[in-house]
């Protein structure tokens, strides 16, 4: 993969990258078109980072579907793929164990012991419900942003705390790529597209509609007026408690760089929720434009 992504390089033409962990729908093809659209040639991942899982998440049942990806990827007309292994990636292969107290995933002395860290951000929303998550993130994409060596590498906006994490670690370590943030692809009925979207009994796909219900009542909010980033929280809030099926395990409005609760939203803001409907954890966002 680093001799085909230097010689593109080397002839001067442009590298677009987008990294996936698979299972690939319509959201991850609009960066891919993105990417196409933008660069000369286009390449992409698929890696199920087992660093980015905890213990008792779904690494193991996470959708892999190689074969009709590929077929896709190439339907598209992405030039490069690269489908590493875990033994590939990190040494030994990396296992989903209990946690120690400190470095979250055990590593025998043949694994890689280095990780990277995005202090004050990575702890934070998404960080804060699932303890290791951004370190695995940033570890692989800095991994895989040095393989690849990509001009721009393209990201969803509905991972909207990865791309704030992401963005302050190639910021710095002086990264040579630039990161494309695309907007989040939804279904006709307005649920964000995700790849764990398949584990959803129609009952929950149902109920998982009020996420992206509420943060269009909260835009409401603001196109009426409203500035109070409290008051705008309590709107949401109160969408979401109108759906008993919805196990909340967020819901705020923060600065998009910093990831800190603001109190009011008239210089822009991150309107970010996530929630449990039966055992899936989905998320979705909004993005408030400056008064």
């Amino acid at each position: 993969m680093k001799a085909a992504c230097r010689q593109i390089t080397k002839s001067g033409k442009t590298l677009g990258f987008v990294p996936t962990m698979g299972a690939l729908h319509e959201g991850h093809f609009s960066l891919v078109r993105a990417s196409r659209a933008r660069c000369d040639v286009t390449a992409v991942s698929i890696f199920v980072n087992p660093l980015q899982f905890g213990p008792t998440e779904d690494l193991d049942k996470y959708p892999r579907q190689l074969e009709r990806d590929a077929a896709m990827l190439e339907k598209l007309g992405v030039e490069l793929l690269f489908v590493p292994t875990a033994d590939e990636m990190y040494g030994t292969q990396v296992s989903v164990q209990k946690k120690d107290a400190n470095l979250g995933h055990p590593r025998s002395a043949e694994q890689a012991k280095t990780y990277v860290i995005v202090e004050g951000l990575s702890d934070k929303l998404d960080g804060a419900s699932r303890p290791g998550h951004f370190r695995g993130v940033a570890t692989v994409v800095a991994k895989l942003f040095e393989i690849v060596r990509p001009d721009h590498a393209f990201f969803g906006q509905k991972d909207a705390v990865q791309v704030t994490v992401l963005r302050r670690m190639v910021r710095d370590l002086d990264l040579d790529v630039e990161i494309v943030v695309c907007p989040i692809v939804r279904e006709p009925d307005g649920l964000a597209m995700s790849s764990r979207n398949v584990y959803l009994t129609a009952e929950e796909r149902r109920q998982a509609l009020v996420l992206h219900r509420a943060l269009m009542r909260v835009q409401t909010g603001v196109d009426r007026g409203e500035r109070d980033a409290e008051k705008l929280r309590e709107i949401g809030l109160g969408v979401i408690g109108e759906e008993p099926g919805a196990r909340l395990d967020y819901f705020a409005i923060v600065d998009p760089e910093t990831l800190d609760p603001i109190a009011d939203v008239a210089r822009g803001a991150l309107v970010a929720v996530a929630a449990y409907f039966g055992n899936t954890r989905l998320i979705d966002n909004i993005v408030l434009a400056p008064a």
